[in-house]
């Protein structure tokens, strides 16, 4: 079976974080200070994740990283305003991977209640990730009144991507009983650490 602590996660995620870093430099290069900000944002928190090794999956740091690459796509190379369902696809999957990730840090010390628990466990977690993406449509609102800038098209371009967000977000919780039943069984402490070793 495989782990949600395997090695190579570790692996990728630092290469990931490598090109999110060349995405930096090519926004710094395009003069587009609001990216650079944004892309600077998801680097420095990817690199935070994937520093506190033992305390997430390497699988989630590994996911967030990516995430953070999809959103980089997006907006240097302008990848959100191409026909197609890229900003759809990057909600959903950036909103999978944040709250994968914050979650089982919000939640750690009560991983072992709630592994007996599932199901509020899945309500628990895709809960919290619902509210991070109203959070984050929030503060896409807010950002286009401080920018004098276009981030929200529409209402219906904020219902689509709170109903991608919720949907990332209950995805991320059953991916996160995985990691929590792994995480939880006896003895999986030393095996989790030495496993991302």
């Amino acid at each position: 079976m495989m782990s949600t602590n395997w090695r190579g996660y570790r692996v990728a995620a630092w290469v990931g974080q490598a090109l999110l870093t060349i995405a930096v430099i090519a926004a710094v290069s395009q003069g587009k200070w609001e990216n650079v900000l944004g892309l600077g944002l998801f680097l420095a928190a990817s690199v935070v994740f994937v520093v506190m090794e033992d305390r997430l999956p390497t699988l989630f740091d590994f996911l967030f990283v990516l995430a953070a690459l999809l959103n980089a796509g997006g907006w240097v190379w302008g990848l959100f305003y191409q026909p197609g369902p890229y900003d759809e696809i990057v909600h959903a999957f950036t909103m999978f991977a944040v709250t994968l990730a914050l979650s089982f840090l919000a939640y750690s010390s009560m991983l072992t209640i709630f592994r007996d628990r599932k199901l509020l466990y899945l309500l628990t977690i895709t809960s919290f990730g619902i509210a991070i993406g109203a959070l984050w449509e929030i503060t896409e609102w807010t950002a286009g009144l401080v920018l004098s800038t276009e981030v929200i098209g529409s209402l219906h371009d904020t219902i689509v991507d709170l109903i991608m967000d919720s949907l990332g977000s209950a995805i991320a919780a059953t991916t996160s009983l995985w990691a929590l039943q792994e995480w939880t069984r006896p003895g999986a402490v030393v095996e989790n650490q030495a496993s991302s070793q």
